[in-house]
C-alpha cells in the first residue's frame, strides 16, 4: 500500500528530532524576546496569544499574525513561539495564536477563534505600539489554511494587508479519505464550508505561497490550484518553492535567520507589510 502523502512521518524520517529542535527555540524565544503572554483575544478555553516586541520597538509598528500548524489536532502556541524571532527582527510585533483543538472543537470553532484574534489586535494594536493599518498573517500547514479566512473578500476591508502561506492545505476533500479521518473526522459539512478554494478573497490582500520542494504531491498541487483561484479573483499573488525543504524543515527555517523562508517572510511584513 503506498504512503499516505498527507501522513508528515511517513516522508520527514527526522520529524520528531526537527519537532524538538523548534520547541528548544521556541523556549529559548520565550526567555530571551521581550513577551507579554496569554493575553485572552475571547473567553473560550485557550482563547489566547503570546505578544513578542522587536528589541527597538516604538510606535505604529507592523503587526503580524502567526498560526502553528499539526492537522487542526495538536501543537500549541508555545511550540511556535520561534517564529517570532523572524517576525520581531523585521521590525514588526508577533502575535503568536493559539486555538483549540480537534476533535475536541470542530472547524467552525476554529475559524471562528481565528477571527477573534485578528479583531482583537486590529481593535487593540495601539496598546502594543502597533498599528491597524500594517497587520498581515502567516501560517504553516493547518495554520495556512486557517489564516486564509482572514482576508475573505466579504466583510470588507479585511484589513490584511498580506499573507505569507506556508505549507498549506487549501482543499479539504482528499483529506476525508487520509489517516486523518480516523483523527478528525472532517464531515461533508465541513468539506464544502471550509475550503479555501471555494472562497472569495481580498483583492487588496498580497498573497506569497511557499512550499517546500521536497513536500509530497498535494501540497504542491494544492498550492498551485489556490495561486490560481486568487490571482483569478484579482489579489496579487506569488508561488514558490523553498529548496531541499520538506514539510517540517520549512516551518523549522522559518525561525531561522538566513533562511530563505525566513527571508521571505521578512520581506513581505517590510515596508508596509511589502511588495512581493
Amino acid at each position: 500500500m503506498a504512503a499516505d502523502p498527507f501522513r508528515i512521518r511517513d516522508h520527514v524520517s527526522d520529524f520528531d528530532e526537527i519537532v524538538g529542535d523548534i520547541r528548544a527555540r521556541s523556549l529559548a524565544t520565550r526567555r530571551t524576546v521581550t513577551m507579554e503572554a496569554n493575553i485572552a483575544y475571547g473567553t473560550g478555553p485557550g482563547e489566547t496569544l503570546d505578544i513578542f516586541l522587536p528589541d527597538n520597538a516604538s510606535s505604529d509598528m507592523p503587526i503580524h499574525m502567526f498560526i502553528h500548524g499539526g492537522y487542526w489536532r495538536m501543537f500549541s502556541k508555545e511550540d511556535y513561539s520561534c517564529v517570532a524571532e523572524t517576525i520581531t527582527g523585521a521590525g514588526a510585533v508577533a502575535a503568536i495564536v493559539d486555538y483549540s483543538l480537534m476533535p475536541g472543537a470542530r472547524m467552525d470553532v476554529l475559524v471562528g477563534q481565528v477571527l477573534k484574534a485578528k479583531a482583537f489586535l486590529l481593535a487593540h494594536a495601539d496598546r502594543f505600539g502597533a498599528t491597524p493599518r500594517r497587520f498581515s498573517v502567516s501560517g504553516h500547514s493547518a495554520g495556512a489554511h486557517l489564516a486564509t479566512f482572514l482576508f475573505h473578500r466579504a466583510p470588507a476591508p479585511s484589513s490584511v494587508v498580506a499573507a505569507f502561506l506556508l505549507g498549506g492545505l487549501y482543499d479539504l476533500e482528499p483529506l476525508q479519505t487520509s489517516f486523518l479521518s480516523n483523527e478528525i473526522a472532517l464531515s461533508d459539512e465541513e468539506v464544502r464550508r471550509f475550503t479555501p478554494m471555494r472562497h472569495e478573497h481580498d483583492p487588496a490582500t498580497r498573497v506569497a505561497l511557499m512550499t517546500g520542494e521536497l513536500e509530497t504531491a498535494p501540497f504542491k498541487i494544492q498550492a498551485n490550484a489556490f495561486r490560481d483561484v486568487l490571482a483569478a479573483q484579482g489579489l496579487e499573488v506569488l508561488a514558490t518553492y523553498a529548496a531541499d525543504g520538506n514539510h517540517m524543515s520549512t516551518i523549522r527555517d522559518l525561525a531561522v535567520a538566513g533562511t530563505p523562508v525566513a527571508a521571505a517572510l521578512r520581506a513581505l511584513i517590510a515596508n508596509d507589510a511589502g511588495r512581493l
